[in-house]
């Protein structure tokens, strides 16, 4: 029996389709490796993105996978929610390969991030200038789609940051 492959050339669409998901992502599945015991860990963050298109999310210093992340930036984002109804596995969602590089406090890009992730998320407000709080960007490397039955693709990090219309 042949095998074939599922993975589809990524188009306009698919990278199009992507950015939106990612734009209009509220929150994300932080996968990090546990520095004490190696074990992976899986955690739910909220989640932004910078005006290029790059994730960015806002984390304490108390939460295990800040230290996690300090320890190996290594890590993966799964972004997209199940609807209402249906089968979850057939609802649109993507991986996401990343590196996380927290932002030094006071700096151009903290105070440019912290802005915009506002405006995206004005709750944080209430938490945003905690001491224990720092803001991490994620630099995409990579990741499979799945946009629905059938449409898997595997993007690349310039695949997620060149903005494409949504239309």
């Amino acid at each position: 029996m042949t095998k074939t492959n599922p993975i589809q050339p990524t188009d306009t669409e698919a990278r199009a389709f992507a950015q939106q998901l990612l734009t209009n992502a509220t929150y994300a599945a932080l996968a990090v490796t546990d520095p004490t015991t190696g074990t992976p860990s899986v955690t739910r963050i909220a989640l932004a993105t910078t005006p290029d298109g790059i994730p960015v999310t806002l984390i304490s210093d108390l939460a295990s996978h800040t230290g996690a992340l300090r320890a190996n930036a290594n890590c993966a984002l799964l972004v997209g929610e199940p609807g209402e109804k249906g089968d979850p596995l057939t609802h649109p969602r993507m991986t996401l390969h990343a590196k996380a590089a927290f932002l030094t406090k006071d700096s151009t890009a903290h105070n440019q991030t912290r802005t915009h992730y506002l405006s995206q998320r004005p709750k944080a407000k209430l938490y945003v200038d905690f001491p224990d709080f720092s803001f991490v960007r994620f630099k995409v490397s990579g990741g499979p789609l799945n946009s629905g039955f059938g449409k898997a693709f595997h993007l690349t990090s310039d695949d997620l940051l060149a903005p494409t219309s949504f239309s």
